[in-house]
């Protein structure tokens, strides 16, 4: 029998969010419409669907938020950060009003329905403008209180679901955690969200230490700079386009000598083929086999 999943945790907590948050008001465009039926019906006026219309979407919202509501925005992530960059930019971001956006199909999570539906680079785009707050939930608690989370907050927020999770829920404080220690003087491999179950059993018998966060941007800077200390080797694992958070590592470790190596979807390998996330994973080299071999390469 599966576990639910973090969408199916999503839908099931709206009615909850709905009730604790007056002014929260759901935005679809058709994605997740059936899925809320029942969330609409309980909350009259609360839950709007614009059609397929993802740019108005994200104007409505703006729209909603300038009238003093919460907006809490849901559907594919291409759909909700590539196709609506634009109104990401002007209606949420140049106006100065918050929402919560949630997306689904994670990188290449919709492996079957083609390039249209993946977005490895979602959180790179998001991150690239200002005032935003990206989390990248590991498993369907931490998505749960997450969303409850930023759904009474004002700001800007992303909550990027994914369809893998790992085995249990860590805390989602937007802080680094050290999930296996080791020894101080041991490389670190930063873990970002649904691929720490996979980074723990890449590294199972290596010389390292892992630390795990749901919150990649902004980045835990002082949490990194403790665990990493004077002399940082690490890697940085996360589930969408490598080198997403190079940045912002190599700001915190800027005075002193680091080597880091970044594992993520590749930069340069489109795939242009059909197959279930775990092809793609092993395609990219982000299956327990990829990020070992990658992480051997630090190390030696």
């Amino acid at each position: 029998m599966s576990r639910p999943g973090m969408r199916e945790r999503f839908y099931a907590e709206l009615d909850a969010v709905l009730d604790t948050h007056q002014a929260a008001v759901v935005v679809l465009a058709v994605i997740g419409a059936a899925a809320t039926a029942r969330t609409a019906a309980r909350h009259p006026g609360r839950v709007v669907d614009v059609g397929i219309r993802e740019q108005a979407m994200i104007g409505v919202a703006g729209g909603l938020a300038l009238a003093g509501l919460r907006p809490v925005v849901h559907t594919y992530a291409p759909f909700l950060v590539e196709r609506a960059y634009e109104q990401l930019k002007l209606d949420l971001g140049h106006q100065d009003v918050g929402a919560l956006l949630v997306s689904t199909g994670a990188s290449y999570d919709a492996s079957t329905a083609g390039r249209t539906h993946q977005a490895p680079a979602d959180v790179a785009l998001v991150s690239a403008l200002p005032g935003w707050t990206v989390h990248a939930p590991g498993h369907p608690d931490e998505l749960a209180e997450l969303v409850h989370r930023e759904a009474g907050s004002s700001g800007r927020a992303y909550v990027r679901m994914s369809t893998l999770q790992n085995d249990r829920a860590y805390p989602v404080d937007g802080r680094l955690h050290l999930v296996r220690d080791g020894g101080g003087d041991l490389p670190l491999v930063v873990s970002v969200g649904p691929l720490l179950d996979t980074v723990l059993a890449a590294t199972r018998d290596l010389p390292v230490r892992v630390a795990y966060t749901a919150t990649p941007h902004p980045l835990d800077a002082a949490g990194l700079r403790e665990l990493a200390g004077p002399t940082p080797v690490l890697a940085v694992v996360e589930p969408y386009l490598e080198g997403t958070s190079a940045h912002a590592v190599a700001a915190a470790l800027a005075d002193r000598p680091s080597r880091a190596v970044h594992v993520g979807v590749p930069r340069d390998a489109e795939l242009r083929r059909y197959g279930t996330p775990r092809d793609h994973a092993a395609a990219h080299g982000l299956d327990a086999a990829g990020v070992r071999r990658r992480v051997k390469e630090l190390l030696g």
